[in-house]
């Protein structure tokens, strides 16, 4: 194993110097073409991303935030509309249902720390127009029990699938499930730029004519302006950037699935320990590993000697899920979620981390546990 090592949960300045010749080569081409704002490269992006989603539109916008808002604004969803959602997850999910004046109605999440299908029907009203779920950590939800509720209510499906390009449920992509899905190219994330950036995939024509008006001050094919709209564009520089990163996609992804095999090899025999289901396990599910999450005994006195041995780790969305976010009013009984909270924790997965990172944090836990 060697010496001890520093292993911080991501090291921001090597998203950028990993490839900073080929950043620096991008970026002298982008500025010498002048090719700033809506150009080819990302209308490149957007075919790139619906191609592999398997949809027929995909819309860069500023951020995912923005893309979770502006589809539920083409679906029509608004004041006096209810959207039940997963608490665990960040709070720009619920955020956008409020940004469009909608309610959102938090559910508890199951065992695989995802909505859990049965806590749908005691949340649906008369109010309720969609649910939806947050595919996240890179795997993807129940997506045929949850399309059960849907089609049994009448209710529409919406994804927040932030965190989960490239992840599959039964063969299917996530964001292809609904009426439209969303990814973040936050720069932690998967395919990540060197800012905020999101995408809008959808299937439906008419949510995608609506993502590109919105995404540009409500303007159409001309510059006449159609509706009230935003400025919401994905910024050029940044679409070539994801767009050189997204030619090795499955080679991104293979390594995250590789070093989440090593965790679950490595940890395995921890009795203390929850794993997330390790890669090939489970033939329904394809993941992407955004996050490695776990669940452990004495969780915050692992972090602590974790810390204490230069190892970073993270509780998702500072530690509390949303419905324990008191100022903003969406209190609810949620034991499972809470359950989770006291016992989740995120080790390191990026690939910045070489195999001795996965091995030293993995030393560094066993250590921790006497194992």
């Amino acid at each position: 194993m060697g010496t001890a090592r520093s292993v911080p949960f991501f090291r921001y300045q090597q998203a950028f110097t990993m490839h900073e010749e080929a950043y620096t080569r991008i970026f002298q081409d982008v500025m010498r073409r002048g090719a700033f704002i809506m150009q080819k490269d990302l209308e490149e992006l957007e075919q790139a991303i619906a191609s592999y989603v398997g949809v027929g539109h995909g819309v860069g916008v500023g951020n995912a935030t923005d893309a979770l808002e502006i589809i539920l604004q083409a679906k029509g969803i608004g004041p006096g509309d209810e959207v039940v959602f997963p608490s665990h997850t960040m709070v720009a999910t619920p955020g956008a249902v409020v940004a469009v004046g909608a309610t959102p109605v938090p559910v508890d999440c199951g065992p695989d720390h995802l909505m859990d299908p049965a806590a749908l029907e005691p949340a649906i009203t008369g109010r309720t127009k969609a649910i939806c779920p947050v595919q996240l950590n890179g795997r993807t939800c129940a997506m045929d029990a949850i399309a059960e509720v849907a089609d049994k209510h009448g209710l529409m499906i919406i994804e927040d699938s932030a965190q989960a390009l490239g992840s599959k449920y039964k063969g299917r992509m996530a964001g292809s499930f609904g009426a439209g899905g969303m990814f973040s190219f936050y720069p932690a994330k998967i395919l990540g730029c060197m800012g905020d950036g999101g995408m809008i995939v959808t299937d439906d024509d008419d949510v995608a004519h609506l993502a590109f008006s919105l995404r540009d001050h409500g303007r159409g094919e001309t510059t006449d302006a159609e509706r009230w709209g935003r400025n919401s564009r994905l910024d050029n520089l940044q679409a070539a950037f994801l767009l050189w990163q997204f030619q090795d996609y499955q080679g991104i992804i293979d390594r995250r699935r590789a070093m989440a095999t090593m965790y679950d090899e490595l940890l395995r025999d921890v009795p203390e320990l929850v794993l997330p289901p390790p890669p090939g396990s489970d033939p329904d599910h394809y993941d992407v590993f955004q996050n490695y999450e776990i669940e452990t005994e004495r969780r915050d006195e692992l972090q602590a000697f974790l810390r204490e041995n230069e190892v970073g780790t993270l509780i998702q969305w500072g530690g509390k899920p949303v419905h324990h976010f008191t100022a903003l009013g969406l209190d609810a009984s949620l034991p499972g979620t809470d359950r989770l909270f006291e016992r989740s924790l995120m080790l390191p997965m990026n690939l910045t981390l070489a195999d001795d990172d996965v091995e030293y944090v993995a030393a560094t836990v066993r250590r921790f546990y006497g194992a």
